[in-house]
């Protein structure tokens, strides 16, 4: 069977113009089939305005005049376009059982303790948890901190090793990235001059003398 818009509507459409029988209309319409003879007898959908699923598009003539030959047969339905507009395209949220939900404190705790790189962003998003919960954990006050021990998450089954090694390198890159920033700015040059330094001495070369020394220079005259 194929969901169809407006079924009490359409129902009672049947019922008024059709000569099928309740459980034929209940199949098409995915309702009950007493609900369908409550529908006949006035007791449902009284203020419902009956809708012609041919004119809508949701069932051919060809299907109608097959089911009201036949009371064994079985409608089907048209695929509605309006019916696939109002799909939601938006993936259902992850779905964590109640028994594994413990499990996230634990994560954290692995993340806080190994890579402390990681923003609490991050693993927010990568865990499904909020920043209040990592806070409490990081601080220890969270409600069961007494029992709550560093455990890989991809030991736990909440995320998959590839989307791990993904993140803890972003976060590294990044954490690398701004102490380069950082610690930069305040390296110095090995070859840069220092100010004020002392100048180098250079000893005063001596004078040299016009002739060489004597035995009476030296010593002097005996006189």
């Amino acid at each position: 069977m194929t969901d169809i818009l407006m079924p009490k509507a359409t129902a009672v459409w049947m019922v008024d113009n059709t000569s099928l029988t309740f459980e034929q209309i209940a199949d098409f319409c995915g309702l009950h089939p007493l609900e369908v003879r409550g529908i006949a007898d006035g007791d449902v959908a009284r203020d419902i305005r009956g809708v012609d699923p041919i004119t809508g598009g949701q069932l051919t003539r060809e299907e109608l005049d097959k089911a009201q030959a036949d009371s064994n047969y079985r409608m089907k339905a048209v695929v509605s376009r309006h019916a696939e507009l109002l799909k939601s395209a938006k993936p259902a949220p992850k779905y964590t059982p109640v028994s594994r939900r413990q499990d996230r404190p634990d994560a954290i705790m692995w993340f806080v303790k190994n890579h402390p790189e990681v923003t609490d962003a991050q693993i927010s998003k990568l865990l499904g948890t909020t920043k209040a919960t990592i806070e409490t954990v990081r601080n220890r006050t969270h409600w069961n901190s007494a029992n709550i021990k560093a455990v890989d998450p991809v030991t736990l089954g909440l995320v998959g090793q590839l989307a791990l090694d993904e993140l803890v390198k972003k976060a590294a890159d990044k954490k690398a990235k701004d102490d380069a920033k950082r610690g930069g700015a305040t390296l110095q040059a090995v070859d840069a001059p220092v100010e004020d330094a002392e100048p180098e001495f250079v000893p005063e070369e001596r004078e040299r003398r016009g002739a060489e020394p004597t035995a009476e220079s030296v010593f002097g005259s005996r006189d």
